[in-house]
């Protein structure tokens, strides 16, 4: 269950001027997130998802239940409201404990093609981070093909502290978060 001291909710804009909101994924985002996968085409379920899926993987549909922003965190960006809210993008971290005691988490990111190059992974990483440092998390992972210089800027330009390592044309980074800037 989340704290809604801890939820998050900004509302925004995408770099064209269309209002958008970055909120805390909840229970009834379920089905928006279905619809928001059927639209996505399949170069970006491979930079995803590393493979094809014709459904959203039912494990990432049971972590919309799993979140609590302390091991388990999942945003969404939405448009429009009510009935007419659609999911355009989404991000995730999922937390661990290093072998030093050190909290980290692996973050993904989706943005529907329509809406990428508006600032949205960068915005949703930032809410991320946010979130993770509330909750003692130090660091982020990720796991980025080769091919993906679009993510791989992204996290590029969050100016954080980074190490790469490739293996098999895929990128592994980890990024130290730091204090809040």
């Amino acid at each position: 269950m989340i704290d809604p001291d801890y939820a998050f909710h900004v509302e925004t804009e995408l770099r064209d001027g269309t209002p958008a909101t970055i909120r805390t994924m909840r229970a009834d985002d379920r089905e928006r997130v279905i619809a928001a996968f059927a639209k996505l085409d399949e170069m970006t379920l491979y930079t995803r998802f590393f493979g094809f899926h014709k459904q959203v993987p039912e494990h990432e549909l049971a972590r919309i239940d799993e979140i609590d922003l302390v091991h388990v965190t999942g945003l969404v960006v939405t448009i429009g409201s009510g009935n007419d809210e659609t999911v355009i993008g989404g991000a995730t971290y999922i937390a661990d404990t290093a072998a030093d005691g050190t909290r980290f988490a692996e973050v993904a990111f989706t943005v529907e093609e329509d809406y990428q190059g508006q600032g949205l992974a960068t915005k949703l990483f930032r809410a991320l981070a946010t979130i993770a440092r509330r909750h003692g998390i130090t660091r982020f992972v990720a796991d980025v093909l080769a091919g993906n210089a679009p993510m791989l800027a992204v996290f590029a330009c969050t100016g954080l502290p980074m190490r790469r390592q490739r293996e098999d044309g895929v990128i592994h980074l980890e990024m130290e978060l730091g204090p809040e800037a």
